[in-house]
């Protein structure tokens, strides 16, 4: 076995693991917080996922860098091997008790997104890429949707967490989106977000105020689908989650228009 197919393995082991604590402890008793913001929440489930993530990572791969949400671990400069976390992504809809979360990880070779996994424990779909070597849910291929009519898409965004407050909200984004395109969800979680473009479930994603954490498996995921990942104005993903856009490439340059004039 590779290194890289080592990694992915323990990638899609602590993906798993980090899951059945989400199912198990859904929609029963938990502590809630939040962090930058009253709707920025936190939960103890979100703590709990990432310490059982992080601690295995130091024991199993203890020169690895991790960069994870809650903080946990230590982002290593220098190190071959870096690991983005979202213990869990969609916090809010867990507080909520919606059904719409997962686990993501990202895993970075020597500067360069290399693998990606994301884990949806209510519906048992395990998302994962290699790069170069295509994205699969649950073992079988995933290839982006082959739609060519923007007004036939199906699309998602999000809003950030200061969006009370905010001049630059995303919503006259997502009112020329909802004029134009067949339909626009918002769902709460980035991740799969993206791996719903990844499998063709959306024509595309944006998404304004990201963290790394939100899309360093996702937007993977998109392009080894036959996607193309931009930031906003169209130029080189950006790692750090400021501005994305993913889509199944035929509807990229359209959507772009369209987020140039909102």
């Amino acid at each position: 076995m590779s290194e890289r197919d080592s990694v992915l393995a323990l990638a899609e082991r602590l993906a798993r693991a980090a899951g059945r604590l989400q199912r198990e402890r859904y929609e029963t008793a938990f502590a809630v917080g939040h962090k930058s913001a009253p709707i920025d929440l936190v939960t103890e489930v979100d703590h709990a996922c990432e310490a059982l993530i992080v601690e295995a990572l130091q024991v199993e791969r203890p020169h690895d860098a991790i960069l994870a949400e809650e903080g946990g671990g230590q982002d290593r400069p220098g190190a071959r091997w870096r690991w983005v976390i979202d213990p869990l992504d969609g916090t809010v809809n867990y507080a909520h008790g919606y059904p719409r979360f997962c686990v993501s990880i990202g895993v970075e070779h020597e500067g360069v997104a290399s693998v990606g996994v994301v884990y949806d424990p209510l519906l048992d779909e395990l998302y994962h890429a290699v790069r170069g070597a295509g994205a699969f849910r649950n073992g079988r291929r995933i290839r982006v949707s082959q739609q060519q009519q923007l007004g036939r898409g199906l699309f998602c965004t999000g809003f950030a967490y200061d969006v009370h407050g905010a001049r630059d909200d995303n919503l006259d984004h997502f009112a020329a989106f909802v004029k134009a395109a067949g339909g626009v969800r918002r769902d709460g979680s980035a991740a799969l977000d993206l791996c719903y473009v990844a499998s063709g479930r959306f024509e595309g994603y944006w998404e304004l105020k990201l963290k790394a954490w939100d899309v360093a498996a996702g937007a993977l995921l998109v392009e080894e689908a036959g996607g193309q990942v931009s930031d906003l104005f169209g130029g080189p993903p950006d790692p750090s989650g400021r501005s994305i856009v993913a889509s199944n490439g035929a509807l990229h340059p359209a959507m772009l228009g369209l987020l140039a004039r909102g």
